[in-house]
């Protein structure tokens, strides 16, 4: 038996050449040869030995084997066939978006049925420390779940109403049709004529039975393709599949940045100028561009554009140069260096923005402390993974944004390292009321916690009394510097020592409507100066700008926390006071110039350009205090998340650096009341009032000092002067006589009294 490659296997297994066994075998003749022996007797026989197979022959196992191993070796060659990877990794990709998007659909459908959305949202409104928008969803939850309720109810009350429905309607069908089967039967005569248009009814209910059975069919199967199609939809969207499965992406993960690549890119941005202008240069454009360097997370060039291109042509192409460069747009930053016509570039490594820096000093190194004088506050990361540090010392501060991303926080931080500077002192006003700021309870003397018009009357007061004591310590820098004090030694004093006011949230103060009321001697009741509102009346925007004008100088300053920033919310003269300005994401480039100024926003400053959601915490700093680049108005800086826990521990730690300090809330300095002639400017020209009248009065003209006072109470003070209220017609009244009798008599026994003491 001879294989495909002409080889033959011998009896015993041998395999040989066709040729050799040819040249092997003996010639075959057809006489018989005489001369060969006879056989040897039976009995010197050799033992019978197995047959074997005739020469060519090959043994049943040994062929058997043979087909096994082509048929493995054929399964092994489908099985690993690019075709067949092809057909496995299509089946399983579409395989997966179905059995995944049922997953999405059915997860979907439950999340619409049940308030397992709101639990979620509600949970990450507390892991943001947003405590408002936890109870609104709350809220939402508890009146969905009464709503559901309500929809059930009506259900089951419902389901009789609609078969009793049914059941009338029905009746009242067959009875028009009997009607009408009536009326043929008169007209034509015929008694089987008013049962006629019933019977025509069931025939069509019949014919339409056996139109459904016939499409039911078709119809099913319609029904499960686009079920499936939905599925396979929601899948796709949702990429269900296996990782391994999914098509590979035509995109690069991160390009690297090269010279051809700035080049290119700068082309293709669609300026005219700038194209025709790299065409002709002969180094094909290299010649504008600086070294690439790497710094951070990505690399940085400066590109020195031709003639007849301005920056701000560039700057306002970021989203299409970025995309050019194989980026995102947050990916790249730009700004104006000193050098003239020329842009900086900073490109960041694909996703190395996405990654979450560090965690602050303040966090993992406990023995941290704090100097406004010399130190600087750590404050988070720029984009080249630098560490912020921020210098505090005699610096107003704003920081604005968006709700909900990061502002808080940010402000907190900074006022966390300073609380480890015993010699600070904290007043603090938060406008929100959710407890962001209670962890400063036992370190700032005043501590005003609520969204009302109270706290902003009372913050007002705060701020107010910051003034008072700045005119304060003007006065004493002034005795001081006429003894020879120098400005050092001035600042050095402990009565000098730095005061911080805090507003967060001050939109509040900036947007209240909270009036000033007070009683003229005529009785009249008069509006004063409101405490809120962004116009020059209001109290508490005067008490800003009188510690931006000149608090710097005797060691008072002001933070102040907003979001949204608009001409009414944060005033002008407000905003620019301030020597630190840092913004975190924002709606529209009008807001970024109000946040962190026109200049720095020209030379490429663009909170507006961050992502809503993604960059929290991330800030856009301008002006003082923070180190910049040469000739560089801002930067940009990812600052340290510390959380509620963290910050309550560094928090202890500065109440053990400090001695006791006792937190209070600001209120309207307490005045001498004088009860007579309170009650004297109530009667005005009557002889007598009634004590409700009188009551009513007084509340009017000063509701501080008489706001709970009642009938018993004005008896009572009045008693001892002898104009308390007696019966006058069946009314308790008080006498004006009686008034003026108990006033004179009061001023007498004073000059008594001054005569007797003078001599």
């Amino acid at each position: 038996m001879t294989d495909p490659t002409g080889r033959e296997e011998t009896g015993v297994g041998e395999v040989v050449s066709l040729d050799q066994h040819r040249a092997r075998r003996t010639p075959v003749s057809l006489v018989k040869n005489t001369t060969t022996s006879d056989p040897a007797p039976a009995a010197a026989a050799v033992p019978e030995q197995p047959q074997r197979p005739a020469a060519g022959i090959a043994p049943p196992s040994i062929d058997h084997a043979r087909r096994v191993r082509r048929v493995v070796r054929r399964v092994r060659t489908i099985a690993t066939h690019d075709r067949t990877r092809t057909a496995l990794r299509l089946t399983a990709r579409h395989g997966g978006y179905v059995v995944g998007g049922a997953g999405v659909v059915a997860r979907r459908g439950w999340e619409g049925r049940t308030v397992a959305v709101h639990h979620r949202m509600r949970a990450l409104a507390l892991a943001a420390g947003d405590h408002a928008a936890a109870a609104e969803w709350q809220d939402r939850a508890d009146r969905f779940r009464r709503e559901r309720h309500d929809r059930r109810i009506d259900l089951i009350h419902k389901v009789p109403t609609m078969a009793k429905s049914a059941a009338i309607g029905t009746a009242a069908a067959e009875g028009i049709l009997l009607l009408v089967g009536a009326c043929m039967a008169i007209h034509d005569q015929q008694l089987h004529d008013v049962v006629a248009p019933t019977l025509a009814a069931i025939d069509a209910v019949r014919a339409l039975s056996w139109f459904v059975g016939v499409a039911w069919g078709p119809a099913l199967g319609l029904m499960v393709v686009a079920g499936l199609s939905h599925l396979w939809r929601a899948g796709h969207k949702h990429e269900t599949a296996p990782a391994w499965a999914r098509p590979a992406s035509a995109t690069a993960d991160d390009v690297p940045i090269t010279p051809s690549i700035v080049v290119k890119a700068l082309s293709d941005l669609g300026i005219p100028t700038l194209r025709k202008a790299i065409k002709d240069m002969g180094d094909a454009g290299a010649g504008m561009l600086g070294p690439i360097t790497l710094a951070g997370c990505g690399v940085e060039v400066d590109v020195n554009l031709p003639s007849g291109v301005s920056t701000e042509e560039i700057l306002g192409k970021r989203r299409k140069l970025a995309e050019n460069v194989n980026r995102h747009e947050h990916e790249l930053h730009m700004t104006i260096p000193p050098a003239p016509r020329t842009v900086r570039m900073w490109v960041a490594d694909s996703g190395a923005l996405d990654v979450p820096i560090g965690l602050s000093p303040l966090v993992t190194d406990p023995d941290t402390t704090a100097d406004m004088r010399t130190g600087r506050a750590p404050w988070g990361q720029d984009l080249r993974g630098d560490a912020v540090l921020v210098s505090l010392w005699q610096r107003h501060m704003l920081i604005t944004g968006l709700s909900n991303q990061g502002k808080t926080a940010s402000l907190r931080a900074l006022a966390l390292w300073l609380a480890l500077d015993a010699r600070v002192e904290f007043r603090l006003a938060d406008l929100k009321g959710v407890g962001d700021w209670q962890m400063f309870d036992g370190i700032a003397t005043t501590l005003i916690q609520g969204p009302t018009d109270e706290h902003v009357m009372e913050a007002t007061h705060m701020v107010e009394g910051g003034v008072e004591e700045m005119a304060r310590r003007i006065d004493l820098m002034r005795e001081l510097t006429a003894k020879g004090w120098s400005q050092d030694k001035i600042l050095a004093d402990p009565r000098f020592d730095p005061l911080v006011l805090i507003v967060d949230e001050a939109q509040v103060a900036y947007g209240s409507g909270a009036v000033e009321t007070y009683v003229t001697d005529s009785g009249a009741v008069r509006k004063g100066a409101p405490y809120g509102g962004s116009k020059a009346d209001s109290r508490y925007f005067q008490g800003v700008k009188k510690v931006h004008d000149q608090g710097r100088a005797v060691n008072v300053t002001i933070w102040e926390g907003t979001q949204d920033p608009t001409n009414e919310n944060l005033p002008k003269r407000s905003r620019e006071g301030n020597h630190i300005r840092a913004s975190l994401v924002l709606g529209t480039e009008s807001q970024a110039r109000m946040a962190v100024g026109d200049s720095a926003v020209d030379a490429g400053a663009a909170p507006h350009k961050l992502r809503q959601g993604l960059d929290k915490g991330t800030l856009v700093v301008a002006g003082d205090g923070i180190k910049l680049a040469p000739g560089q108005p801002s930067v940009t800086v990812r600052t340290h998340f510390i959380d509620g826990d963290a910050a309550k521990e560094i928090a202890e730690r500065a109440k053990a650096c400090r001695a006791g300090v006792e937190t209070g809330s600001p209120q309207e300095p307490e005045q001498e009341v004088d009860h007579l002639a309170d009650v004297l400017t109530v009667l005005g020209e009557a002889d007598r009032l009634r004590s409700p009248d009188m009551l009513h009065g007084l509340k009017n003209l000063n509701s501080s000092a008489y706001g709970e006072w009642t009938f018993e109470v004005l008896t009572q003070a009045l008693k001892p002067f002898g104009a308390e209220p007696r019966k006058y017609n069946g009314n308790p009244s008080i006498s004006r006589a009686r008034v003026l009798a108990a006033i004179e008599r009061r001023a007498e026994e004073a000059e008594d009294a001054t005569e007797l003491n003078a001599g």
